[in-house]
């Protein structure tokens, strides 16, 4: 199969392993870059995943305030401080606030995701395959990729980088972590909304216009 250099160099840039290996992985997965991430990763051949178990105790917290009504804290970790301290650590760490702020998720991996959440979505979207009368196993097809679009709507390495939509936020970390050459971690984080979690009033259009002509 004819694997073109951009190609090659996209995944050296994502995965920082060498030109050799991410041309062998994109052989063996047929182009799939995304394949050839997690093969790169399960050879150990990815340098994300060798750094991937060392302790990153430092780090920023960032904060970040989205028109007075959005508010997000998120502590983003580093090996280092000296890293901690370098523009491009900073600038991602802030990237990563506004992508809470934007994209509003619930956990930072689909690992913490609770299993009765998971089994409960399931459900749903078994029963709504079983609605549109889909057979079975088309049924069960179904239900794996919408699982899928669910944990990119409320994991945060599964979402959409808001800045290049082409770009998983856990792709973007494991660039950041190839490139600065220390293993890097989201954490933890707290997204603020005004009004969030408050019941508010709805008023009746008919029953307001209703008392203001009997008054």
């Amino acid at each position: 199969m004819n694997i073109s250099a951009s190609t090659v160099k996209e995944l050296r840039e994502r995965t920082g392993a060498g030109m050799m290996d991410c041309k062998n992985a994109l052989v063996e997965t047929n182009g799939d870059i995304e394949k050839a991430i997690d093969l790169l990763r399960e050879k150990g051949l990815s340098k994300a995943a060798k750094k991937s178990g060392r302790v990153a105790a430092e780090g920023l917290v960032e904060a970040y305030i989205h028109g007075g009504r959005i508010g997000v804290l998120v502590e983003v970790n580093s090996e280092t401080d000296f890293v901690a301290k370098t523009d491009e650590f900073k600038q991602f760490v802030k990237d990563i606030a506004m992508q809470i702020a934007a994209s509003n998720p619930k956990y930072i991996s689909r690992e913490e995701v609770p299993e009765e959440e998971i089994a409960r979505e399931k459900e749903v979207l078994t029963q709504q395959a079983i609605n549109e009368g889909k057979p079975e196993h088309v049924a069960a097809k179904m239900v794996e990729g919408r699982l899928e679009k669910f944990f990119e709507q409320i994991c945060l390495l599964d979402q959409n980088f808001i800045k290049d939509s082409d770009v998983k936020i856990k792709d973007l970390l494991n660039e950041k972590i190839a490139k600065i050459g220390e293993n890097l971690k989201i954490r933890r984080f707290a997204r603020f909304e005004v009004g969030e979690g408050i019941e508010k009033r709805e008023e009746n259009f008919a029953d307001e216009v209703a008392k203001q002509i009997n008054m």
